[in-house]
C-alpha cells in the first residue's frame, strides 16, 4: 500500500510562528514526517528551516533571542517601503540555515507571497530558499518589500495566512494546518502593554547607539510614539497596522478554509502575544508542542483511513 504524502500548511502569524517549530518537533518524534511544506509569512521561514534539515540549529537560535537581539536586527529604512530593510535579518538567517535554492531541497516546498501590484498571489517554487521566505515575510509597513524578477512581492499571510491549497496542489493526501490567527483580535492588549514597557530602555538603547548625536533626541521622540504601549492616548502606528492585519488574515483564514478545508487543524493559543513578540520563543515552542501532541490521537487515527484508502 502506497504510504499517503503528507502536508503541513504552515501559517502566518509573525513571532507566534515559532510554535510551528514545536508542532514539527512533536510530528517528527512520532514518525509523521511531512512530504510536503507549505509555508506564509513566519510558516514558510520555519517550514525552510525544516526543509533544508537545520530545525534543531534553528531552534536554538529562536530560544537564545532576546529583545536586544531583536532591536540589533532593525535596519531602520524610511525609504525602502517598509520600516525595516530586513538585509541584517537575512544576513543571520543565513548564517544559521544553508543558502539551497528550493528546487535542490529533498522536501516539496513553496513559499507563499503576494504581487503588491496586482494582489495576485504568488507560489514560490524555485531559486534561492533565502529570498523565497524573505519576500514571504516582507509584512507591510513593516519589512519593505523584494522585488523578484519584475514583480515586487510582499508578505504571503495577506492572501493565503494558512497555505492550504499548495499543498493540495503540490499532491497532498492529508494536510495538517497550523494557524496562528485564530483569537487574535483584542486579545493582547494587556500583554502588549507590559511587552512595551519593558522595551523601553531598548528603543532609547537604538537611538543612542545608532542615531548622530544632533538626531538623538528627535529619533528617540519618533521611537517612543511608534512603539509605545497601547491605549495611552491613541493607538500607536503599530498598534493600528498589525491590529489591522491580524483582523485581516483572522478573516481571510476563516473563508479560504471554509472553501479548502485542510484534514486537520492545529490552532496553538498564542493570541496574547505580538507579531513582533520573537524572544517569546520558548513559551511559542511550548505551546505549538502542546497543541499538538493533544491532537495526535486525531492525527493518527485520520492518517490511518487515509492508508486504507
Amino acid at each position: 500500500m502506497e504510504k499517503p504524502r503528507i502536508a503541513v500548511a504552515l501559517g502566518s502569524g509573525g513571532a507566534r510562528g515559532w510554535a510551528h517549530i514545536g508542532v514539527l518537533d512533536v510530528l517528527l518524534e512520532n514518525g509523521i514526517r511531512p512530504d510536503i511544506v507549505c509555508g506564509s509569512s513566519i510558516g514558510a521561514l520555519v517550514g525552510g528551516a525544516y526543509c533544508c534539515d537545520k530545525l534543531d540549529v534553528f531552534r536554538e537560535w529562536t530560544l537564545s533571542l532576546t529583545w536586544k537581539d531583536i532591536v540589533a536586527l532593525m535596519d531602520i529604512s524610511l525609504s525602502s517601503g517598509g520600516l525595516i530593510e530586513g538585509k541584517r535579518l537575512v544576513n543571520r538567517i543565513l548564517e544559521h540555515l544553508q543558502a539551497n535554492h528550493i528546487e535542490d531541497l529533498p522536501t516539496d516546498y513553496a513559499a507563499v507571497a503576494t504581487e503588491l501590484h496586482t494582489g495576485q498571489e504568488v507560489w514560490l517554487r524555485s531559486g534561492p530558499l533565502i529570498d523565497a521566505m524573505r519576500a514571504s515575510f516582507a509584512l507591510p509597513g513593516l519589512f519593505s518589500p523584494v522585488l523578484r524578477g519584475n514583480r515586487w512581492l510582499t508578505d504571503g499571510g495577506l492572501v493565503n495566512p494558512v497555505p492550504v491549497s499548495p499543498c493540495r496542489a503540490l499532491g497532498a493526501d492529508f494536510i495538517i494546518a497550523v494557524n496562528l490567527n485564530s483569537r487574535i483580535a483584542g486579545s493582547r492588549r494587556e500583554r502588549a502593554r507590559e511587552s512595551a514597557r519593558s522595551r523601553k530602555h531598548a528603543l532609547e538603547n537604538l537611538a543612542s547607539e545608532w542615531v548622530p548625536d544632533p538626531l538623538r533626541a528627535p529619533a528617540r521622540k519618533w521611537l517612543k510614539k511608534t512603539f509605545r504601549p497601547p491605549g495611552e492616548v491613541a493607538p500607536s502606528y503599530t498598534d493600528v497596522m498589525i491590529g489591522s492585519i491580524n483582523i485581516m488574515q483572522d478573516r481571510i483564514t476563516k473563508s479560504r478554509m471554509a472553501g479548502d478545508p485542510p484534514d486537520i487543524v492545529l490552532s496553538p493559543r498564542l493570541g496574547h502575544l505580538g507579531v513582533m513578540d520573537y524572544d517569546c520563543a520558548a513559551e511559542s515552542i511550548a505551546e505549538g508542542r502542546t497543541t499538538a501532541e493533544y491532537m495526535l490521537p486525531t492525527i493518527r487515527e485520520l492518517l490511518a483511513d487515509v492508508g486504507r484508502d
